[in-house]
């Protein structure tokens, strides 16, 4: 069958994993397309080249006309919307009420995590009210509004299937498990080599500790690069690939902590195992926070895939992801990270061999071809 892939922004939030699930249903024979509105200045990241893309400006007015231009271009037998956003899983409802056809609902975050979540309210005042309405840069003119994303988990019992990459987004919304995996024939530690892949980014005389993801307070970088300045070795680094297309938080940590910090620029789908090739350690150092609870951080299973040494904090789902082949520490945790960085360089083959640990279980558990057989029974169900 052909599957229609809705992604809520093609400038991130989203396209990480609309591509792995575009992967996914290829490798089961299915025609597959992405189709979503761009809020942005590029797409980040850049698509694998052979996949068919419809990408539609999502900032020219008036927005129902871009939705009806979207409407018109989903031809998929099934709808597979990722995130419970107006842009991805709001145009897939109507279209199921246009054409009758089957939705798939993803859930790879908790969106409200990041206003408040329950807690939060929507109260304005009069005045309030008309800005955020009339306004060009008015709060409710965004499709990401609090409201908006309340609303469309309201309306999560309308889809025909749900998939979830964690067991937080199990519990509240239902649906089956399917983890953030990775394409290990792509990320495959064997076609690269760490020396050549260091001295190409410019990292040859570098310890690298790579975080190969966007760069976000939750993420815990803050407390690695304290440990950095506990440690004060001035050979191991933190590189972070990409960093965050939100805000400007990498240049908060360049300017406390740049002796550590090397940041590489982003870089397309294809370019990332060749750049985790050169890391010695993969860092996923979560803080305990709800919207960390509630995510697969796809970093995690890059790192697996690469046969990397991966050093992450005991959050969410992480101790089960990574079983017993990573090296954990407790979150906002900085003393126990130094403690963790000298274990690691202290004895370097004990590490390498977590990492060989670590990518087996990726191919059991955290594959794409892990995670055919989960997606092709929630299509069968569908039928």
């Amino acid at each position: 069958m052909k599957v229609s892939i809705l992604t809520p922004n093609f400038s991130k939030g989203g396209v990480d994993r609309a591509y792995l699930l575009a992967q996914v249903l290829r490798s089961l024979n299915h025609d597959v397309e992405i189709l979503g509105f761009l809020f942005g200045e590029k797409i980040y990241p850049e698509p694998p080249p052979d996949l068919p893309i419809v990408c539609l400006p999502g900032n020219q007015p008036p927005l129902f006309t871009s939705v009806r231009h979207l409407l018109s271009k989903i031809d998929g037998d099934v709808v597979y919307a990722v995130k419970p956003k107006p842009a991805s899983f709001g145009v897939a409802l109507l279209k199921k009420l246009q054409k009758r056809c089957p939705v798939i609902l993803d859930i790879d975050d908790w969106e409200m995590s990041w206003m408040g979540g329950d807690e939060w309210r929507y109260r304005p005042g009069l005045k309030q009210f008309a800005r955020d309405v009339l306004k060009s840069d008015g709060a409710l003119r965004s499709l990401d509004h609090p409201l908006y994303l309340r609303s469309m988990e309201k309306l999560v019992s309308r889809a025909d299937a749900i998939t979830v990459d964690t067991q937080f987004l199990k519990n509240r919304f239902g649906g089956v498990y399917l983890p953030n995996g990775k394409d290990t024939g792509m990320f495959d530690p064997q076609k690269y080599d760490p020396e050549e892949s260091r001295r190409k980014y410019g990292l040859s005389d570098y310890r690298v500790l790579m975080f190969p993801g966007a760069s976000r307070p939750h993420k815990g970088l803050e407390d690695v690069l304290v440990a950095l300045d506990r440690l004060n070795q001035l050979d191991l680094k933190l590189v972070i690939v990409g960093g965050s297309p939100y805000d400007d938080y990498d240049r908060h940590l360049i300017e406390k902590w740049g002796r550590w910090v090397i940041k590489l620029p982003p870089a397309p789908f294809w370019q990332m195992p060749e750049i985790v090739a050169a890391a010695h350690v993969v860092v996923v150092p979560q803080r305990d926070t709800v919207t960390a609870q509630a995510q697969f951080p796809i970093k995690l299973t890059e790192g697996m895939a690469m046969a990397k040494p991966i050093l992450a904090s005991r959050v969410g789902d992480i101790p089960e992801i990574l079983g017993n082949t990573g090296f954990l520490v407790n979150p906002g945790s900085p003393e126990h990270i130094v403690e963790r960085i000298n274990e690691i360089f202290q004895d370097w083959d004990l590490a390498q061999d977590r990492g060989l640990q670590a990518r087996e279980r990726c191919l059991a558990h955290y594959s794409v071809n892990a995670m055919a057989p989960i997606v092709e029974n929630s299509l069968s169900q569908l039928r």
